[in-house]
Formats: C-alpha cells, structure tokens, sequence
C-alpha cells in the first residue's frame, strides 16, 4: 500500500465534519469527493481465487464451509445491509474474506470479524494490513463469542429508537446457520448479546429452502418453526437468490440472503423459552391436526382434558394443521399456556419424551423380571 493510501484511510475516521467541503464550486467539491472516496477503498490486493492459491485455503466439509468468490456478490450483499458509511459491523465466518472486502471498501468506521478457522487468520491478517485501524480478527467461535462489549457503549440506541449503527453481516456456514439464528432470536426477545446496543439489523446468507421457510407465510407449504420464530420478533425479508455455482466448491443447493430488523414491539408477548416450546411441539407433527402436537405438552394422564382445554381457551380449531397457524394464533396459544403453567408450576418442565422413555424403562423392567420368574420355574 502506498503511503499517500495508508494515510488517507487512516485519517478519514478522524477527519473533521464536512471534509468533503471545497470553497471551489459544486464541481471543485464533488472531484475532491471523488478522489477522497477512491482513496478509502483498498489497494489492489491478491483476489479472493489468488488467495486461496496462496494460502493454500481448503473448504473443510465437516464445517459445511463454501467461498463467495465474485466480488459482485459481496458487494450486493453489503448494500443490501443498507447504508454502511460510518457504522460498526460484525461479520460472521469471513472465511477468505470476500464479504469483508466488500464490508471495508463501503467505508466502515470499524469492522469485527469472528472467525474459528485458523487457516484464514492470514488472509484476513492481510486485509488488516491494508486497512490500518478498520478490521478488527478475533479467532473464535461466533457461537460463544460475547460482542455485548466490543463496541462502543455511545452506540446503544433505546428500543424505541431507530437501529443502532451497527449491523451483523455474514456468509454463514449451514452446519451452524439455524442454531445461529435461533440462538440471535433469543438474544433479541432478552434484548442482550448483539441487541444489548438495541435493534440491530441482520444481512445472512442461508440454504434457499431456509431462507423460504424464515419468510413462510400462513398456510404455505414451507411453514415451519423457523416460520414462527423469526416473524413473531422481527420484520424478516428475503431479498435476493445466490446461485450455488457462484460457490466455491458449489453447493448442492442455491443461496438466500435474509435482511432482519427486530421488531418494537413482539408479536407474542411471553417468555421466548415458553414461545419456542408452544411451536416445537406444534410443529413435531406438521401433516397432522395441530392438537396433536399441543397434546405434547401435557402429561399423559391429563393430555386429553388439557388440550381440549387449551384448544377452546385460545379459541383455535383443532383440526387445523401446524402450517395453517398464524402469528395470533399462537400468540393465544402461549398466553393460555403461560395461564395454565402459572396455575400449574411443573407443567412447564415437563418433556413427554422423558415420560416416554421412564415408561418404556418400566416395561423393560417388568419383561426382564417375567422373564427371570419363567426360567426360576
């Protein structure tokens, strides 16, 4: 990187307000603009293939890890966050660094990255290097990582608020994308982890059928848990389709990106551990009448009165199936069920697949003493 390069970026994050400001004309200004803006994106660097090549980076199976290599993609992906210049971003599994790239030419004021493969540490190490004071590594699991205070607490924004200027970004590997997401859910219905500066917005890449199952509507086909979950505490979009071939290696299936903003106010109002396992359980058996699946969160010795009970409470037709259920539907789900754990403390502990396996126990018992008492004879 040339001097001239190094010092410009460097400088811009403190440069005073109105740096783009000329005394020369509209003109004089918007050249000085220009020039200012195309001293802040990188130098000519190795691309992303090159640095594959140099590093000699391999896709690692197990960790379902796949490389956005055209640079037009990345650069769709950031803009789609929406306007960066100035913001705080948080990527997720850089991997080689493409979307990083893209993240840093948008004029960032400071962007992290979490990554858990040491073998792009250097790749990215190089992006460093070429934008001083701007990229931030941390080599880690995002799963673990706590980003509550990795930017600064001037960032937080009230609730109320429009979203703080910080915004998540990633490509995310598929073996962790739902655990991810759910775990994110959480964090935004406790208000803590990425949401303890307020409603920060999410731009992630998905397997296709995820990301259609994240914007499910009321009774399509992709409806599902994920549907009802991530609807119920944000505005969720899928703004646009990545081909698999544009990845490296090529996955067997095309690419969402899910634009998320939480929501003000969320749609159910209770606990997001109650929430979840209301849906869970519907959602068990899909392509049958959702009692069946409400049936599973009740004792077996009570399960027929308690989810007729639930059922005429809420006032919902046994007999519609899972996909047919909307966000008001389950909001009078988990209110009637919050009542009867409040009325009931060990109802919500309970886990029919618990009582399964004691009764099977049980029976296995009872086989083996049978069997001891006929060879006895």
């Amino acid at each position: 990187m040339s001097r001239v390069r190094r010092r410009a970026i460097t400088s811009q994050a403190s440069g005073p307000p109105g740096a783009f400001e000329s005394p020369g004309g509209p003109r004089v200004r918007q050249a000085s603009r220009t020039a200012f803006m195309a001293a802040l994106r990188l130098p000519p660097l190795p691309t992303i293939r090159e640095i594959l090549k140099l590093f000699r980076l391999r896709a690692v199976k197990q960790l379902s890890q796949n490389f956005l290599l055209d640079l037009r993609l990345t650069d769709k992906i950031v803009r789609k966050a929406g306007n960066l210049t100035n913001a705080y971003v948080y990527e997720v599994g850089p991997g080689p660094g493409g979307i990083t790239r893209s993240i840093l030419n948008a004029n960032v004021a400071e962007l992290l990255v979490v990554e858990k493969d040491s073998q792009f540490i250097p790749g990215l190490q190089m992006l460093s290097d070429a934008a001083p004071g701007k990229l931030r590594i941390v080599h880690g699991d995002v799963l673990t990582f706590k980003i509550e205070k990795s930017f600064p607490a001037s960032l937080k924004r009230p609730w109320e608020d429009d979203p703080p200027n910080i915004h998540i970004i990633g490509n995310l590997p598929f073996s962790v994308s739902t655990p991810l997401i759910i775990k994110w859910l959480e964090n935004i219905s406790n208000r803590n982890g990425p949401f303890a500066y307020g409603r920060t917005q999410m731009t992630l890449t998905f397997q296709k059928e995820v990301a259609e199952r994240l914007v499910a509507t009321t009774g399509s086909e992709q409806r599902s848990r994920l549907s009802v979950m991530a609807q119920y505490l944000c505005d969720v979009k899928h703004i646009f389709t990545i081909p698999g071939q544009a990845f490296v290696p090529k996955p067997e299936v095309d690419v969402g990106v899910v634009h998320f903003i939480p929501s003000i106010q969320p749609k159910i109002e209770q606990p997001f551990k109650l929430v979840e396992k209301v849906v869970q359980n519907v959602f068990q058996f899909r392509r049958k009448y959702c009692h069946r699946g409400l049936g599973m969160l009740f004792p077996e010795a009570q399960r027929l009165e308690s989810t007729g009970k639930l059922l005429r409470l809420a006032d919902i037709d046994p007999t519609l199936r899972p996909t047919q259920l909307s966000i008001l539907h389950f909001r009078s789900l988990c209110d009637i069920y919050r009542k009867m754990c409040d009325e009931d403390p060990q109802l919500f502990g309970y886990n029919f697949r618990e009582e399964l396996k004691q009764k099977k126990d049980k029976q296995q018992v009872k086989e083996e003493e049978e069997e001891e008492e006929s060879c006895g004879l």
